[in-house]
């Protein structure tokens, strides 16, 4: 049977789906591989003209050029159906349009799809320059904590001149138009990351043949350690170094302890009370610090405590995620901790004097660029927490994150046991808080264990539900106080017991519980010596 023309007639490849335009060259899409030896011979088929028992499916992984013995199989969706030539410089490097415009569509759509993106992307993983020159748009207004949309990106780009270079304001509209969610932005940013290797690999392979062909018999052990550079430097700009010698370590640690001794950097994060930041030199960034207790004992009080300190005192970013209370009945807890209005006041109109709302109009004019964030969504996922702070990491240079509580996290997979789930939620929080590099405060429960104890005292094994909450976590706090049990039992006191300090002693300090106002609060400096220290 003679062998049937190649069909060149251009269609419409907008429905083409998410198969990268594979082997193609001379610009064009598409294109299906026959051997020159007609083992195979057959004819490329666009979209458009598939025959019915082969259908042509836009996202099929068969789409790539074939050149030994033909199949018949594979089309690749694309404008022509040009054939390819199977040739190492005449073919158009692996990229996906579709999934680069579904990528940047979700972007403009969600700015939690942008923190998500903009962690697994970079500008060069785009092909086309039109889309990198869009990604930048987006990344820059992101930054600087601007909203992001087709409007405002078309704003940037016109301010730059470029706008015109990417397709106009209908392209920009196109884009979000071309995908109905933002849910799956990160799943197209792999495809866009994925393409992106393929072609770093091309690159480093075409300039080691190069090296191959143009070296002499001589430079061969060359020629290899050259090949080997390029194959390195083609991976390092994703994989981060896990590995280091021990004396530059050793220097950077030194440095920074002379650093610390001239002022020049900061301890940690402070909490606000005076004994704990002298053992613990502030949070550290990358610590998971605990703070556990059981209901009603003020751990959530103790975890604000550490906000506001960061927050309203040092002018430090902080985010307090409340899946217990929500943002008014946090916000009335500061007001009260910082005015020293009883909290049960600020709940009762008749209570609030002229007096009162002097006080309490002060502290809003102090409050206009406090970096405190509050989100108290419910059902909040692991995911969506890591987003946000990874937003704020990049917006607004975040300091402290604060959970309110572990235990009412939920991940919305199916898990064995309620014990794993937790476990999981606590190894994230912890890789969370290196990876951002910033101290992550996770209030938790604890079981009945000091119920059944004479003194009530809490342990580290009382930590409710996982075991690996004590194992991950690099400090815990663990919230006790006597009164709770018996009102005459030092009425007003609180032992906030140090159970686990990974890079340091442990110790039980002393603070006073202000309820009414909702406060811990430093005792005398020269309590301990009194005899009631530890």
């Amino acid at each position: 049977m003679a062998e049937e023309p190649w069909n060149d007639e251009p269609h419409d490849d907008g429905d083409a789906g998410f198969a990268p335009p594979e082997e193609d060259f001379g610009g064009v899409d598409g294109g299906f591989d026959e051997p020159a030896d007609g083992a195979g011979a057959g004819r490329a088929y666009d979209g458009a003209d598939a025959p019915a028992d082969r259908p042509y499916r836009g996202g099929d992984r068969g789409g790539r050029a074939r050149g030994g013995r033909g199949n018949g199989r594979g089309y690749v969706p694309g404008a022509t159906g040009t054939p390819v030539r199977d040739a190492l410089f005449d073919r158009v490097p692996p990229h996906d349009d579709d999934a680069e415009m579904a990528v940047l569509g979700g972007m403009l759509m969600s700015k939690d799809a942008i923190g998500e993106v903009s962690q697994m992307i970079e500008v060069t993983d785009f092909y086309q320059p039109k889309h990198q020159t869009i990604y930048e748009a987006i990344i820059n207004l992101f930054s600087a904590s601007q909203p992001v949309d087709a409007v405002l990106v078309a704003n940037e780009l016109l301010k730059s001149g470029e706008l015109e270079k990417v397709g106009g304001t209908d392209y920009l509209h196109s884009l979000v138009a071309s995908v109905p969610t933002a849910a799956n932005a990160t799943y197209y940013a792999e495809i866009v990351h994925q393409r992106a290797i393929l072609r770093n690999v091309i690159a480093a392979g075409t300039k080691i043949a190069q090296l191959g062909y143009s070296a002499e018999g001589s430079q061969a052990e060359d020629v290899v350690n050259l090949a080997q550079a390029e194959v390195y430097e083609m991976s390092v700009g994703k994989v981060r170094q896990d590995y280091a010698a021990i004396g530059p370590v050793v220097h950077d640690a030194l440095d920074q302890l002379d650093k610390l001794q001239q002022g020049l950097v900061n301890k940690g994060v402070p909490t606000g009370f005076r004994d704990i930041d002298d053992l613990t030199q502030g949070l550290q960034p990358g610590q998971m610090v605990v703070v556990a207790g059981r209901p009603a004992m003020g751990k959530s009080t103790l975890g604000i405590d550490f906000a506001r300190a960061a927050a309203l005192h040092h002018h430090m970013t902080t985010i307090v995620f409340s899946l217990e209370m929500s943002k008014v009945e946090l916000a009335q807890r500061i007001i009260s901790a910082e005015t020293n209005i009883p909290l049960g006041a600020l709940r009762r109109a008749d209570e609030i004097t002229p007096e009162r709302w002097n006080t309490l109009n002060g502290f809003w004019s102090k409050l206009d660029d406090a970096p405190l964030f509050i989100d108290d969504s419910p059902n909040m996922s692991l995911m969506e927490i890591r987003a946000k702070c990874r937003r704020l990491k990049q917006t607004n240079d975040l300091k402290l994150v604060v959970i309110d509580y572990l235990q009412l996290m939920t991940s919305g997979k199916q898990v064995e046991s309620r014990q794993q789930e937790v476990s999981e939620f606590s190894r994230a929080l912890k890789l969370l808080a290196k990876e951002l590099e910033v101290p992550v405060v996770a209030l938790s429960q604890l079981n009945r264990g000091p119920e059944m104890r004479n003194d009530k005292k809490p342990q580290l094994s009382d930590l409710r539900e996982s075991g690996s909450i004590e194992q991950d976590a690099d400090v815990v706090f663990l919230v006790h106080r006597p009164d709770f049990y018996d009102k005459e039992d030092r009425p007003g006191e609180a032992d906030i017991i140090m159970a686990k300090h990974r890079n340091g002693p442990t110790e039980t300090f002393h603070l006073a519980f202000l309820g009414a106002t909702s406060k811990f609060k430093d005792m005398p400096q020269d309590y301990n010596s009194g005899g009631q220290g530890v």
